[in-house]
């Protein structure tokens, strides 16, 4: 066979099967910025074949960014850490919905989106972080921040710490307590806290923590998973901030303690749809929801899974009572928690 004929018949192959280069890749957009991940891509990538290429982004910029590339967009999946802001996504059309029966048996209805009628599912929610509080043992008892209400107490004048209003995390736990007491008594909760704070909100949720283990702050709000990184750490000056703290699960006794959800979807305009809904299914698997629990702290959403991690277990005691709202009522709520959180001047 001449070479000429060998080219041709290579480039006929290619044409009857023209989705071939595409076969094993997918492109995928994370606000998952952390290492401890690059564990489950790799899993899938060795069980599957399928080469993962990635863009680290907020969830902000993920949005914009698909906003902006429009049916251009090579995305494929795309995975955020926030509850409204997936809810955002969804109502935007920037997600693809999909049906799979092993997302649906795996992930409980109230953390994945509302499937729509013969088209699919356009989210499922993969881990969960619980909102909590931290105190000073030697000033506080946990009957003192035993609900987020509790916050706006007199006696935390000067003494309560926390990130920016603004931020995805807060937003949806003021978004929840908006659902909860409606925006009248939430406008005045919000302003108690603004009241109380020790100073200005800066930094992250681990700053938080560590401005009540050095005196700083008497209280503060962070999300679970960032106390627990510091349980677990073998750093002595870790270990002496978490012996300082005391760590609170919210309302046990009404509401239930605010979780957010981190979650993943098809992109609206996904050329690999097949390899993105393999991994969203992998991401369900025991393996990939005990890697969420074992290496970043956060609790499986998968029924039926088990994981042991110490910091989790000893936070809780083994269980806790845990919100149960319609993400969606947390996302419509975010217009209006803004406008009031201008209103009341939290930063």
């Amino acid at each position: 066979m001449t070479l000429n004929k060998i080219l041709l018949s290579i480039t006929c192959l290619l044409s009857t099967n023209s989705t071939w280069a595409q076969d094993k890749v997918l492109n995928i957009y994370s606000a998952r910025h952390y290492p401890t991940d690059e564990v489950m891509y790799s899993d899938f990538t060795k069980a599957t074949g399928i080469k993962i290429n990635r863009v680290d982004a907020d969830d902000a910029g993920i949005l914009a960014r698909l906003k902006a590339e429009g049916a251009a967009s090579p995305a494929d999946v795309i995975l955020l850490v926030d509850a409204a802001r997936l809810w955002r996504a969804e109502v935007d059309g920037l997600f693809l919905p999909i049906k799979s029966a092993k997302l649906e048996e795996a992930i409980p209805a109230n953390l994945r989106a509302k499937p729509a009628d013969n088209v699919g599912t356009a989210w499922f929610g993969l881990s969960t972080r619980a909102r909590v509080i931290v105190y000073d043992k030697l000033k506080f008892s946990k009957t003192d921040v035993d609900s987020y209400e509790k916050l706006a107490d007199a006696k935390f004048k000067g003494r309560l710490c926390i990130r920016s209003g603004s931020h995805p995390y807060n937003l949806s736990l003021f978004g929840a307590m908006t659902e909860h007491l409606g925006p009248q008594k939430t406008e005045v909760w919000l302003k108690a806290l603004v009241g109380n704070m020790a100073r200005n909100p800066k930094g992250g949720d681990t700053d938080q923590i560590k401005g009540v283990a050095s005196g700083e702050c008497g209280v503060a709000v962070t999300n679970s998973y960032y106390l627990a990184r510091l349980m677990r750490s073998t750093k002595a000056e870790d270990r002496a901030v978490v012996d300082k703290v005391g760590i609170v699960f919210p309302n046990q006794n009404n509401l239930g303690t605010h979780m957010n959800v981190a979650g993943g979807a098809v992109a609206r305009h996904a050329k690999n749809t097949d390899n993105a809904v393999k991994f969203l299914e992998y991401l369900a698997s025991p393996a990939a929801q005990n890697h969420f629990a074992n290496g970043n702290n956060e609790w499986p959403t998968a029924k039926g899974v088990s994981f042991d991690n110490p910091a989790l277990k000893a936070m809780t005691g083994g269980s806790f009572k845990s919100e149960l709202l319609p993400i969606s009522a947390v996302g419509m709520n975010q217009i209006k928690v803004q406008q009031m959180l201008d209103r009341v001047g939290f930063k």
